[in-house]
């Protein structure tokens, strides 16, 4: 990638993304994922005021399964983190991938004029951006 060309986070995200409400159970969760191959869920507002949640896989292993307790009687909500960082569709990739360095994550959601539209992740940043840039 020259110094010219920019890959915005909008050219390499994933459109495809699951939405689910906090009062969800972490079992229904984690079937939810696995039907839809994602390695995260975007966790609904529960008004206008409030903010996006993100629960991934690993919050469950650390939180749930490591700590014995049971997916069927825990909620989302309980494991979730909140507010989500995220990221705006224009940012510049190389920019997303410092963000998610000095924050210690590996996926956002990506949000336009307050609505989730994609998210994405350290896989689409290389995958798709390092041969967008070519």
């Amino acid at each position: 990638m020259n110094r010219h060309d920019k890959v915005c986070v909008r050219d390499v995200m994933a459109n495809s993304y699951v939405m689910i409400d906090g009062l969800t159970t972490v079992h229904e969760a984690i079937v939810l994922a696995k039907k839809h191959q994602v390695k995260a869920l975007v966790v609904n507002k529960r008004h206008d005021d409030d903010e996006y949640g993100i629960v991934l896989m690993n919050d469950i292993a650390k939180k749930v399964l490591a700590q014995n307790r049971s997916a069927h009687r825990t909620n989302v909500y309980e494991v979730m983190t909140k507010p989500a960082l995220s990221v705006d569709p224009n940012m510049n990739v190389k920019y997303c991938a410092r963000l998610f360095e000095r924050f210690g994550i590996s996926r956002a959601p990506v949000i336009e004029e307050g609505k989730v539209i994609g998210m994405v992740s350290y896989n689409n940043i290389v995958v798709n951006g390092m041969v967008k840039g070519e």
